[in-house]
């Protein structure tokens, strides 16, 4: 009887998925499936199966896909996406307590509600509290190490690990957590402050980024990191790159910074693209631009 990669792998309470589409769940809307998708039921079902799989098994996670590009030949082995029930969001005071799968808006939003300010730039990072303590996400001047008190994460072997801000060595954008650590939940806190107050700061965050920023479009979110003293659209703009076309896949006329998907683009137009522009970057000015945006897969 013929078996498939999936029979290898231990029993759980959530779902495994073959040859799963992961396209529409990626806001580039590019790139190629998941051999294997697991989706568990929760935080225990991921340590059974962490714990229980075969050594060899590859394992992937990908969270709202905001700043994620998937190559088109998909991503092998085993790919977690968490599900929504992993992503609820609770207040104690000053502090907020978010599953890793919580939408960094929805924390915003609750931190708001309950009067807790400090965690207001979220309100303009599109992806999941997983992702943001993977990258150290910021925007405005603030980033995840400012407001992060503990993280909890699930390791390969199973075993829970609670880290503090010292563990997750936080630096621009990147964190010195291990690759193979899961994060299921983290704690932040704020200052307490007038509702009203918190809500109007944050609308206005908003306004200016959806003033300065392709946020209704195809794209992954900010592509490269800014070099030390330097603002990255302002090197691509100055390479001449704004509006740079490679198949459908384009550089964004608002902001430099963001690569859109404007119809059909494969991952690899886009890939491509963001190579081009840092070439000319390199011409013109010398410095290499390094990917912000996560790229993973084969092509």
């Amino acid at each position: 009887m013929m078996t498939r990669p999936c029979d290898a792998l231990p029993p759980v309470r959530g779902t495994y998925t073959m040859g799963a589409p992961l396209k529409d769940l990626v806001w580039f809307r590019a790139g190629g499936p998941a051999e294997i998708l697991f989706r568990p039921a929760d935080a225990d079902d991921l340590a059974t199966f962490l714990a229980a799989k075969p050594a060899d098994t590859r394992v992937s996670v990908i969270g709202v896909g905001s700043n994620l590009l998937i190559r088109d030949g998909g991503i092998p082995g085993v790919v977690v996406r968490l599900p929504g029930t992993m992503g609820k969001v609770t207040v104690d005071g000053t502090r907020l307590t978010a599953g890793a799968a919580a939408l960094d808006a929805n924390v915003a939003k609750t931190a708001a509600d309950a009067g807790i300010a400090g965690l207001e730039f979220l309100r303009g990072i599109p992806g999941t509290v997983g992702g943001a303590l993977r990258m150290n996400a910021g925007c405005y001047g603030r980033e995840i190490k400012d407001i992060l008190v503990e993280a909890t994460a699930i390791d390969a072997r199973g075993h829970v690990i609670r880290l503090s801000p010292a563990d997750m060595g936080f630096t621009y954008r990147h964190t010195a957590a291990p690759d193979d650590l899961i994060f299921v939940s983290a704690v932040f806190e704020g200052l307490a402050d007038d509702p009203a107050a918190v809500r109007a700061r944050m609308d206005k965050l908003m306004a200016d980024r959806e003033a300065s920023q392709p946020v209704k479009t195809r794209t992954g979110g900010s592509t490269f990191k800014n070099p030390p003293g330097k603002n990255a659209w302002r090197l691509i703009d100055e390479a001449g790159c704004r509006g740079l076309m490679h198949g459908p896949a384009q550089v964004s006329p608002l902001h430099c910074n963001f690569l859109i998907n404007t119809g059909d683009a494969t991952a690899a137009d886009i890939e491509a693209l963001g190579e081009e522009v840092r070439a000319r970057v390199k011409q013109t000015s010398g410095i290499e631009l390094e990917w912000e945006i996560k790229r993973v897969g084969i092509a």
